[in-house]
């Protein structure tokens, strides 16, 4: 897999070899001569679109307005060839690989946003809990204009990032556009060491609630401990669990599968599929994985829960351990591959699989469906902004999975069918300190109680 990586990365910097000394110089040190001697089958035709980047290259470093050095418009290339195939991958400067390792072990310093990339501004994923962002009151789909009164449009993604972190108390003001709101909002924070909470638990009467914010390293281990603290505050008298995946924007596969087997005795979690047959994986549950001992489980989604959020979803649906309440997920069934590359020069993001859930499906740009429909608010969304993967530009296809929809439920219990799918009238506005006012949670809440009750009716 490394070396056809290293393939696939090494026709984009020939061109500067012919171009001049120093980008001669570059590419050596970057390793690149070597692998394009290693793939000459097509050359002519290779040759010829390199000489038209080289063409193009020469050109931008000779009349550009002002100058530009070889490694920016070398990493701008790299980078436009890979964000030009799909939403998901990307190139990261020396800078922003530490980030992102720095980020994946859960401690950066920052406001405690998850942000993409949309039509030259930044989109907000989701509010990291507890974080400056999160107590700001920025929302998930928050499209922000401007930092510090300096608009973002022409920043890369990774320019953005790097000025939202700084000195923990240094302040920062965002504008944002919010749906909904006429005029742009100014929202002033302080910036902090974000150490990432990723999972909260709390216990709501006899029912243990998990939420997971995203998946780190610690997001097994943090699972793991919620159950036996919770185990531990009801004195062994659960019902049943609630875990809460919405807003989850994914992260490590690895997690994904933990976390699946925290929940699952036996069968598949998740498998993927690559370009070479030999790279495909499969995943399967260890005997003996569920921590709850099998108690009745319900899975809160919306079309924030993406990637490892729906690797969860998916494999506890398809085994039918859980019911998922909620809205569809954001449909993003792609595995990207992290590739350093020599000489301190970063890391690629690369896109090398697709991901099914254990019936075959293939989620990309269809999502999970819950099993009960649930939405957060009275209010129909007609947004103006992409709510999934199917709304991005460049995704990849769903191909290669059964066609077929997941049978449908009939272990539901009664009360499923007479849950209402939106809020009535009177429900009272929104407030994350107080789940009384989170409709989804108590719809969930409500189903649990009742596969509870069906359980031991069955029992008796």
């Amino acid at each position: 897999m490394k070396l056809r990586n290293g393939l696939l990365l090494g026709a984009a910097f020939l061109a500067g070899i012919t171009v001049s000394p120093e980008l001669a110089r570059l590419s050596h040190q970057l390793g690149i001569a070597t692998a394009f001697a290693d793939n000459t089958a097509d050359s002519a035709d290779t040759y010829r679109l390199l000489s038209l980047f080289g063409d193009v290259f020469e050109r931008v470093r000779a009349d550009y307005v002002e100058p530009v050095g070889d490694r920016e418009l070398i990493e701008n290339s790299i980078n436009g060839m890979l964000t030009g195939l799909d939403p998901h991958s990307s190139y990261m400067n020396a800078k922003a690989f530490q980030d992102m390792q720095v980020q994946t072990r859960g401690e950066f310093g920052g406001l405690g946003l998850e942000v993409t990339q949309d039509n030259g501004f930044i989109k907000v994923i989701s509010p990291i809990d507890d974080t400056p962002a999160a107590r700001a009151g920025i929302k998930a789909g928050d499209l922000i204009l401007a930092l510090d009164g300096k608009s973002v449009q022409g920043l890369s993604l990774n320019d953005a990032v790097d000025k939202m972190r700084g000195t923990p108390n240094s302040k920062i003001t965002l504008t944002i556009k919010r749906e909904g709101v006429e005029k742009p909002i100014e929202v002033s924070m302080k910036r902090e060491i974000i150490h990432i909470q990723v999972v909260r638990s709390s216990l709501e009467g006899d029912i243990g609630y998990i939420r997971l914010s995203q998946f780190t390293e610690q997001s097994d281990s943090g699972i793991r401990q919620a159950v036996q603290k919770l185990q531990a505050q009801a004195n062994g008298h659960i019902k049943g669990y609630i875990l809460d995946l919405r807003n989850n924007p994914g992260g490590l596969l690895d997690q994904a599968v933990a976390v699946s087997n925290d929940f699952l005795n036996h069968g598949e979690i998740v498998s993927t599929r690559a370009r070479h047959p030999d790279d495909s994986q499969r995943w399967d549950a260890k005997s003996g994985g569920d921590l709850t001992g099998g108690l009745p489980l319900v899975v809160l989604i919306n079309n924030g829960s993406a990637s490892a959020s729906e690797i969860v979803s998916g494999a506890l649906q398809d085994d039918r351990r859980a019911v998922l309440l909620g809205t569809r997920s954001f449909g993003k069934g792609s595995v990207q591959t992290v590739i350093p590359l020599p000489g301190n020069n970063g890391a690629i993001r690369l896109t090398t699989a697709r991901y099914y859930t254990p019936s075959g499906r293939s989620i990309q740009g269809l999502g999970i469906t819950p099993d009960v429909e649930v939405h957060e608010s009275r209010e129909t969304n007609t947004a103006l902004l992409p709510e999934r993967e199917a709304d991005l530009n460049h995704t990849i296809t769903n191909s290669g999975g059964t066609e077929q929809p997941p049978p449908a439920r009939n272990d539901l219990p009664a009360i499923a069918k007479e849950i209402p799918s939106r809020p009535p009238a009177n429900w009272p506005a929104f407030d994350p300190t107080k789940t009384s006012t989170d409709f989804q949670l108590q719809q969930a809440l409500k189903l649990v109680n009742a596969m509870a009750a069906s359980n031991r009716a069955s029992a008796n």
